[in-house]
């Protein structure tokens, strides 16, 4: 029992260390996104240079978020 809670614990920081890496890659792409939008009083395009890698990261983040939900409800 001891040693299938320890592969589950592992399991999980694995996952979550994929979470937090995707994430912050998502949160750099969001920046380098934005850098190059001067204020202004007029509308403004931004057209996406990163935007397949952000909807990658995105759904990846999401699905992965799923995965720690679903593991902290079955431990309850």
């Amino acid at each position: 029992m001891l040693k299938e809670l320890l592969k589950v614990m592992s399991n999980r920081m694995e996952i979550l260390a994929e979470y937090r890496q995707a994430n912050s890659q998502l949160a750099t792409l969001k920046r380098q996104e934005s850098v190059n939008v001067q204020a202004s009083h007029e509308t403004v395009t931004i057209e996406p240079r990163y935007g397949n890698e952000m909807t990658y990261l995105t759904n990846k983040c999401a699905q992965l978020d799923m995965i720690l939900e679903a593991m902290d409800a079955s431990e309850d």
